[in-house]
């Protein structure tokens, strides 16, 4: 078993988690989440944690190298699945350029990014996107990988580029610039 699979989930106060055959669901003060689990893999809940086993402990199936990564992906989704629902994500936008701006408006996010159109994005349930400032998006949800993807779809449209660092980037993210042609 990986060295992440080890490692229990602790389940906070207000969340409830309910393992089913093949699924976990998790329930929370923010929704409602739920997961597929891998077929060789069981998780065992006892006073607050969660750990996570393979079906076989033989050690024909601990060395089976998927089943190794297996464990140790399904624990993080898991922990995912917990602090999404009592947490929440949040991933932070910068956009840089002159003229470039966003204005979120309901379950749509309005971009004017040098185009010759605006940009409507339509956010998927359970994303929420604000801006604080025109050129600053946060967006919220409980679903971690479909938060990212929102992140990554709406970055898709300008992406930084090296020169003048131009485009929309993660709030986190640094970019190398590169030095303009010399004569």
């Amino acid at each position: 078993m990986s060295r992440i699979a080890k490692a229990p989930i602790s389940i906070p106060s207000g969340v409830e988690v309910l393992i089913e055959e093949g699924t976990v669901r998790a329930k929370g003060p923010k929704g409602e989440l739920s997961l597929n689990l891998a077929r060789d893999i069981r998780l065992i809940q006892e006073e607050g944690l969660l750990s996570v086993e393979t079906a076989d402990a033989t050690d024909k199936a601990k060395k089976a190298k998927n089943l190794v990564a297996m464990s140790g992906t399904t624990r993080a989704m898991v922990n995912n699945l917990i602090v999404g629902v009592s947490q929440g994500f949040e991933r932070k936008l910068n956009i840089i350029g002159v003229g470039y701006r966003a204005q979120a408006q309901g379950n749509k996010l309005n971009l004017s990014l040098g185009f010759s159109h605006p940009v409507a994005y339509s956010l998927p349930e359970g994303v929420t996107a604000e801006t604080p400032t025109q050129t600053e998006i946060v967006l919220r949800g409980t679903d971690k990988q479909v938060l990212g993807q929102v992140a990554a779809e709406i970055r898709s449209y300008r992406p930084p580029e090296p020169y003048k660092g131009k485009g929309i980037r993660y709030a986190d993210e640094h970019v190398v610039r590169k030095q303009a042609k010399k004569k």
